[in-house]
């Protein structure tokens, strides 16, 4: 099993920064896919970010955060982070992240799943 935790949430005013932060602990891996996912009220869970963990670090954005978030790693490929720039209202969300051990950084079935960390943006 791999447990996920995620932090850094908080309330933000538009145009502020946020810095999540995602701690993996229990069974590891060679490699694997890392990823962000949220989910806003009364709204289907969307794709946010994803990195490939052990395999050249490649990523993947969402159209509506490139530009403006980062999805990265540390060097001991056990805590990932997400770096949230330009927030605005439409990034109110849970932010959930997620790790699965094989495909590619374009799919979306993640096996593992943190339980979320809550996002406001105030206008």
């Amino acid at each position: 099993q791999v447990q996920l935790v995620e932090s850094g949430g908080g309330l933000v005013q538009a145009g502020g920064s946020l810095r999540l932060s995602c701690a993996a602990s229990g069974r590891t891996f060679s490699s694997y896919i890392i990823a962000w996912f949220r989910q806003a009220p009364g709204k289907e869970r969307e794709f946010v970010a994803a990195i490939n963990w052990g395999g050249g670090d490649s990523t993947n954005y969402a159209d509506s955060v490139k530009g403006r978030f980062t999805i990265s790693r540390t060097n001991a490929r056990n805590t990932a982070y997400l770096q949230m720039n330009s927030l605005n209202s439409e990034d109110t969300a849970v932010y959930y992240c997620a790790v699965k051990r094989f495909g590619t950084i374009y799919g979306y079935n993640y096996e593992y799943w943190g339980q979320g960390t809550q996002v406001t943006v105030s206008s």
